[in-house]
């Protein structure tokens, strides 16, 4: 069998039911240079009865392995994939069929490390719904992007296409995180590589249904820190003393209009510790403004 371009890394966990509609998004894609490499993170759904269905197949590989985590199936995918590019989709997302076509040509430059795309958001039974993001810092950007990525991550990570030379060079995900792990894997790889991405929502991602990692809040904020927090000790040539507390303050700001509607308290501390990091910007103030009126109004 002669070596693919592109090598699919699709893991799943329990997403037996979507995992039909997600492998047949890939044999649909109109670029056909690829594999598939699907990896059962310990599933005990009917993930394995919907793979025997493809047994045979011959684009086809498929892993299994004990409950490890995803960022240890990820890396088991990237074991398996002999493409010189990787594209990477989780079973509960889906893709549009010119996804890589429109992708792949951009690799053509060869400072360029990941490609993705933006995305449109369905719900639980595929319907579209409608997500709203405000922030200057979640638009998605080309080229040398470590500045604006490392305020937050705006690369939705089923619509990313990676080149192999970049997890030969710099490794693969950190297996001692449990959530944010492309987050850190793209930010290392940003200090090296530019990424560029095409300006249609070629991912059609899945939000909102039963066993989405992103709902443990406070595991997610624990793991945040620590990618921020060892990305500066390790390039600090990227990030200077203003990035690092605007980019705090931004962060606690954030988690201060999150827990607004949780615990009043926790959400005006948070709006006090971005006043701390950066006193210059008003979201904060105004968030204290409005939680003390709230109290009040109690």
């Amino acid at each position: 069998m002669d070596t693919p371009r592109v090598s699919v890394v699709v893991t799943c966990y329990n997403y037996g039911q979507y995992l039909r509609g997600c492998l047949e998004s890939v044999l649909a894609q109109t670029w056909r240079d690829l594999e598939i490499i699907v990896v059962n993170d310990g599933s005990h759904d009917d993930t394995d009865k919907i793979m025997a269905s493809y047994r045979g197949h011959p684009r086809i590989v498929y892993v299994n392995q004990e409950n490890a985590g995803q960022a240890r199936a990820k890396n088991n995918g990237i074991r398996h994939a002999r493409g010189e590019l990787i594209a990477f989709l989780d079973a509960d997302d889906l893709w549009e069929p010119t996804k890589l076509e429109e992708q792949i040509p951009l690799f053509q430059d060869t400072a360029v490390g990941v490609v993705y795309s933006t995305a449109r958001f369905i719900d639980e039974q595929g319907i579209d719904v409608t997500f709203r993001h405000e922030s200057k810092y979640l638009r998605p950007r080309s080229g040398m992007v470590t500045r604006y990525l490392f305020f937050d991550n705006f690369i939705p990570f089923s619509s990313s296409v990676v080149r192999r030379e970049c997890f030969d060079r710099l490794g693969c995900f950190d297996e001692g995180l449990s959530m944010g792990i492309d987050w850190d894997l793209w930010l290392r790889f940003s200090v090296d590589y530019q990424m560029r991405f095409v300006d249609k929502p070629l991912l059609l991602y899945r939000q909102g249904h039963a066993g989405q990692m992103s709902k443990n809040l406070e595991l997610r904020h624990k793991c945040s820190d620590a990618i921020i927090t060892r990305f500066i000790e390790n390039h600090p040539e990227q990030v200077g003393s203003v990035l690092k507390r605007r980019m705090w303050q931004y962060t606690f700001l954030n988690r201060g209009l999150y827990f607004r509607g949780l615990d009043l308290k926790k959400s005006s501390t948070y709006f006090a510790m971005a006043i701390g990091q950066w006193p210059f910007a008003l979201g904060p103030y105004k968030g204290l403004l409005k939680n003390l009126f709230m109290v009040c109004m109690h």
